[in-house]
C-alpha cells in the first residue's frame, strides 16, 4: 500500500482495504478485516480491528478501539461484522463492538454520529443517523437507536431496548424500557416526564404538530385501558406524522416493555 497520508510507526495488517486518502496517525493499529474508505481520518493510537468498515469522512480520535469483539461470555469466535456509516466522530476511548451470531452479527451504526469520549457501543447494537452518545454513555447489546436521539452523559441503555426518533435521555440516567419517539426521559432510575419539545423546536417542527404531540402525550398520559390500547385509539384517530411516528414504535415489535408517562 502506497499512502502518504500514513504515519510510517502505524501498523497496517495485510488485507485491510485502505483508499487512497484515508489519514492514519502514528501507533495505530488497522487488522486485516478492516475496510476504511475515502476520507476517513485515524488518529493516533487508534485499534480497528475485526471485519470492520467505516465509510467516508468519519474521524477516530485517539486510544478508541473498533471493531473488538464483543464483551459477551456467550460469543465464541464466530464470524461478526461491525459497519458503520458516514461522517460520523469517534471520540477518545470510544468502544464499539461487533455482533454476535445470537443477535444476528452485525453491530450498524449510521451517518453523523457524534460518539463523545468513552462511550460505549456493545455487540448487535443498531444506530440510526445525527445520534449523540455523550462522554461515558454506554449502550448494552441488542439495543435500537433510532435517528437524532440524544444520550445524556454516564446514562446506561439496557440490553434489548429501543429509543425511538429524535427521544432524548438526561445524564446519569438507567434506561431499562423502551423509549417512545421524541420522549423526554430523566431521572436515576429513567422516568418518562414528557417530550423533547426544545428538540422538536430547534428541528424547525411546525406548532400545529407539536400541539398534536402534546395531545398524544397526554392521550398515552391519561387515557382509559392499557398503554398499548391508547396508542391502538390514537393510531385510529390521528392524522399527524409525528403522532403516528409514536404511535407505529409502541405498536411494533419490542423485547421490552415501554417507559409510561405519568399525570403532567
Amino acid at each position: 500500500m502506497k499512502n502518504s497520508l500514513v504515519h510510517p510507526s502505524a501498523v497496517i495488517e495485510p488485507g485491510a482495504k485502505i483508499a487512497n486518502d484515508v489519514s492514519i496517525g502514528p501507533f495505530s493499529f488497522i487488522g486485516a478485516e478492516v475496510v476504511l474508505h475515502s476520507g476517513v481520518e485515524i488518529k493516533s493510537h487508534v485499534v480497528i480491528t475485526g471485519s470492520t468498515e467505516i465509510d467516508q469522512e468519519t474521524v477516530v480520535y485517539p486510544f478508541a478501539v473498533v471493531g473488538e469483539i464483543p464483551q459477551d461470555l456467550k460469543f465464541s469466535g464466530e464470524k461478526t461484522s461491525l459497519r458503520i456509516g458516514k461522517r460520523n466522530r469517534i471520540r477518545e476511548h470510544v468502544t464499539i463492538n461487533t455482533g454476535t451470531a445470537g443477535g444476528g452479527g452485525l453491530t450498524l451504526v449510521g451517518n453523523d454520529c457524534l460518539f463523545m469520549a468513552g462511550s460505549h457501543i456493545a455487540h448487535d447494537v443498531t444506530i440510526g443517523d445525527r445520534v449523540i452518545i455523550a462522554n461515558s454513555g454506554a449502550v448494552a447489546g441488542h439495543c435500537v437507536i433510532e435517528d437524532e436521539v440524544i444520550i445524556g452523559g454516564l446514562s446506561g441503555i439496557h440490553q434489548f431496548v429501543r429509543i425511538g426518533r429524535g427521544a432524548i435521555i438526561g445524564a446519569v440516567t438507567m434506561v431499562t424500557n423502551d423509549v417512545i419517539p421524541f420522549g423526554l426521559v430523566q431521572g436515576p432510575r429513567g422516568n418518562l416526564d414528557g417530550l423533547n419539545l426544545i428538540g422538536l423546536k430547534r428541528k424547525g417542527v411546525e406548532r400545529a404538530d407539536i400541539t398534536a404531540l402534546r395531545a398524544a402525550f397526554q392521550t398515552l398520559a391519561q387515557g382509559e385501558g392499557t398503554f398499548v390500547n391508547r396508542a391502538k385509539k390514537l393510531k385510529e384517530e390521528a392524522n399527524n406524522e409525528y403522532v403516528d411516528a409514536i404511535t407505529n414504535f409502541i405498536l411494533g415489535a419490542s423485547d421490552r416493555s415501554f417507559l409510561t408517562p405519568g399525570d403532567f
